[in-house]
């Protein structure tokens, strides 16, 4: 027989499955919204405040976009991968930037410190740049190809997805305009 507590248990549970379905099915609506479109308005400053880049003025390269923060599990894994691609790739044509989201940038500073970057870093201040992206998971990594086109979107980190990655990253380069 069932208890009442039971009960309860099994309906949060279906409520929260429901909920994570709705969740995964509007992450996937709005990046299949951004795929394949025009990369949009994104200014991004260096750690210390100054400008350093604006997306949209990139065209002619392939540009790994890669939005993360400092107290992201996923951002930590990540890093060895983008530094290889960096090495890999950056004379090919590959302009890897690494986006930072964190609230203070010393908290930026220490991990990147701790866990180095060989590619541009650079900071997101007003979160304009994320919101344009439609950035809700961390890291939220979009690759866009010579024409300013955002060709791939990746949402967190997984290691068995590294090669999947590469080759999109292989494909963009090898496509001249």
């Amino acid at each position: 027989m069932k208890t009442e507590t039971q009960d309860v248990c099994a309906t949060v549970i279906r409520n929260l499955a429901i909920l994570l379905s709705c969740v995964y099915i509007a992450t996937g609506a709005a990046a299949a919204q951004l795929a394949n479109e025009m990369s949009p308005p994104c200014e991004l400053s260096t750690l210390e405040g100054e400008p350093v880049v604006n997306v949209q003025a990139l065209k002619g390269e392939v540009v790994y976009l890669d939005f993360w923060a400092s107290w992201c599990p996923p951002c930590v894994e990540s890093f060895p991968f983008l530094n290889q691609l960096h090495h890999e790739f950056s004379e090919q044509g590959l302009r890897i930037i690494g986006v930072n989201l964190d609230e203070k940038m010393a908290d930026a500073n220490v991990f990147l410190g701790k866990y180095g970057a060989d590619f541009a870093i650079a900071a997101d201040p007003t979160r304009q740049c994320a919101k344009n992206f439609d950035v809700i998971a961390m890291p939220s990594s979009y690759l866009i190809d010579r024409e300013g086109i955002v060709r791939y979107i990746h949402r967190g980190f997984r290691s068995g997805e590294t090669d999947k990655i590469r080759k999109i990253v292989e494909q963009l380069l090898n496509h001249q305009p």
